[in-house]
């Protein structure tokens, strides 16, 4: 089992503050990113995540984010498993201090 890349929050921050355009998707339920979610992530539930595979390209790597990375680490094994080029978000939204929407 190949192992999942990881990026940590603070390292996403200084990413997305360089400017540099990332595929990042939140994987909580919907009162979960009521209460803000990074700038430009695009919200999918875990749970719809086998029903959304159209939107993944294989070309481009996607950044997942939960609240504590458990459960976006369950969808990169998943998307890995298929053949996607996934990156987990290690200690979730808990952890990121950057601003949220």
């Amino acid at each position: 089992m190949e192992e999942i890349k990881t990026i940590t929050p603070a390292e996403l921050k200084k990413k997305l503050e360089a400017g540099e355009k990332l595929e990042m998707v939140d994987v909580r339920e919907d009162h979960e990113v009521a209460m803000g979610m990074i700038p430009g992530a695009k919200h999918i539930r875990m749970s719809d995540i086998p029903d959304n595979l159209d939107y993944f390209d294989k070309d481009k790597e996607y950044i997942f984010i939960c609240r504590s990375s458990a459960r976006s680490g369950n969808v990169c094994q998943y998307l890995q498993d298929k053949g996607y080029k996934v990156c987990n978000m290690v200690g979730g939204m808990l952890e990121w201090e950057g601003e949220t929407v």
